[in-house]
């Protein structure tokens, strides 16, 4: 009985230490589990904070596209008044020529709403490549917002 004793104590002995072994092991799953939460909880918020950045830079650049086609329509609408006075001039310079009167003035009003009309066609185009390039930055920051929902889904 006493050997008999003396196994079982040993078995506690041993099954003790197993325990505490593995509440030590349970504690520190724990604590890295609780490491694991505390982490993920900031790359969400980093997340978080990116996707609102993200979100802001969308909508400066839908402000600046909406600018921009706003600026293209009257740059459109400019040319066309534009246009209307060439063609205005070069009728009054036809009429000018037909009746012999005032050649060097037709002439000369002929030219500079030529020149306007140049400057504005030149400044038209280089205001629909900055409508291009906005349009542009919009698909890029809308792809980038894809890839962040992605990335928060896994």
């Amino acid at each position: 009985l006493k050997e008999e004793n003396a196994i079982l104590r040993s078995k506690i002995n041993k099954l003790q230490i197993l325990s505490e072994t593995q509440a030590d092991k349970m504690r520190k799953l724990e604590k890295k589990l609780e490491e694991n939460k505390i982490k993920e909880e900031k790359e969400a918020q980093d997340l978080e904070a990116m996707v609102q950045h993200v979100e802001q830079n969308l909508q400066l650049m839908t402000k600046r596209a909406a600018k921009a086609e706003n600026s293209a329509a009257k740059l459109r609408q400019e040319n066309a008044q534009l246009q209307a006075e060439l063609r205005n001039s070069r009728l009054e310079k036809e009429e000018l020529r037909a009746g012999q009167a005032g050649l060097a003035a037709a002439k000369h009003n002929a030219e500079v709403a030529l020149q306007h009309l140049l400057q504005v066609t030149t400044s038209s185009r280089a205001s629909i490549r900055q409508l291009l390039s906005g349009a542009e930055s919009l698909q890029l920051v809308a792809d980038l917002l894809k890839s962040i929902d992605r990335i928060s889904e896994v």
